[in-house]
């Protein structure tokens, strides 16, 4: 289970009329969880150390045809520039990008220079260092909670893997104890609403669907039902669309300010599936989703197997040069469930590298 989910506090109950004497004493209380800021709890305890070992060990599987290449470039070479030259090649080719790329041997340089290392597994090591550091600000806790419903807008294009993705985090939520709606907006793809169905069905959540109706008409009841019915998150389920679609991106607007209609504040979250396989293509995705929608959050699948991973750090520099981050909330390795992860930048970079 993830540590990510939090819920909101339940108020606290009213005291009942003092016990006589001859009453039992109450049942001491089980621990309250560890209460967090805006009055939310977390809901679920850190992960179990070997889980995690063994997520760790798919990740690196995963990230071995991104990393095989910058790997190579510390084995058996000297310190030179010979060897910069090389580590360059080799991050551009898994599209950290220009700008990245060149942040990340700057600061590597100058903490070889501080430490005086002259061995390649330390210099090794220290990128591992520098390459956690570009992507801290990337990583970050995805809140449920704070509003009832807390309200979850998926998007992404088409074949990225979206509505697989919001399965398995329904699945996670659900067995979180948290009462998940999901709306079945994407009312342009094939099989698309059955799809969600079929997620829905297996975690045992409600869904809200309409064949051939407004995508932006499904958002809005699953709202106004996930309210009344006290649910704690709702998910929309969009149409995958290429950015370049100018119509269809209206689409998406249209659905977010409806949303907000439904429910004052929503959507919460606003994230975007992105296909690690597509490297700079995905920074460019984040680009035009962003400017659109104001994205709060990534989930990036399918890195295993893909020579394309170093596309998060060219996410983490366009992010600083912004001055506005977007987080990577999950990271996704393969099918299964399990196989859907939170991020964790050094955890990320040592997998990378190892």
């Amino acid at each position: 289970m993830f540590s990510f989910f939090k819920k909101k506090v339940a108020p606290a109950p009213v005291a009942p009329p003092a016990p006589t004497a001859a009453a039992p004493a109450p049942a001491a209380p089980a621990p309250s969880a560890t209460v967090a800021a805006a009055g939310v709890a977390e809901l679920a305890a850190a992960p179990a150390p070997e889980p995690r070992r063994a997520w760790y060990q798919r990740l690196t599987q995963g990230l071995r045809r991104t990393g095989a290449g910058i790997a190579r470039v510390f084995i058996g070479t000297r310190i030179d520039d010979a060897l910069y030259e090389e580590l360059e090649a080799a991050l551009l080719q898994a599209d950290a990008g220009v700008g990245a790329t060149a942040a990340l041997l700057a600061d590597l340089k100058r903490r070889v220079k501080e430490t005086q290392a002259g061995d390649p597994a330390a210099v090794k090591a220290l990128l591992v260092d520098a390459l956690a550091q570009l992507l801290a600000p990337l990583q970050r806790e995805l809140a449920v909670g704070a509003a009832t419903p807390t309200v979850i807008m998926v998007v992404g294009v088409n074949g990225a893997g979206k509505t697989t993705s919001i399965g398995k985090l329904t699945r996670h939520l659900a067995e979180a104890d948290c009462k998940v709606m999901l709306a079945a907006a994407d009312t342009f793809r094939a099989a698309a609403r059955e799809q969600l169905a079929v997620w829905a069905d297996r975690n045992r959540v409600e869904i809200v669907s309409q064949e051939g109706g407004d995508p932006a008409a499904v958002t809005f009841d699953a709202v106004s039902a996930g309210r009344a019915r006290g649910c704690d998150v709702v998910i929309a389920d969009t149409a995958g669309r290429l950015p370049t679609q100018a119509h269809l991106m209206e689409e998406l607007k249209k659905i977010r300010r409806v949303i907000g209609k439904a429910q004052e504040g929503a959507p919460h979250e606003v994230l975007l599936v992105v296909d690690g396989n597509t490297g700079q293509n995905a920074l460019a995705q984040v680009k035009s989703f962003d400017a659109a929608l104001g994205l709060t959050g990534l989930v990036v699948t399918k890195l295993d197997g893909t020579a394309k991973g170093g596309v998060l750090a060219a996410i983490a520099r366009w992010g600083a040069e912004q001055g506005r981050v977007v987080p990577v909330y999950f990271i996704g390795v393969g099918e299964r469930l399990e196989d859907l992860q939170t991020f964790d930048a050094r955890e990320f970079a040592a997998a990378l590298l190892d």
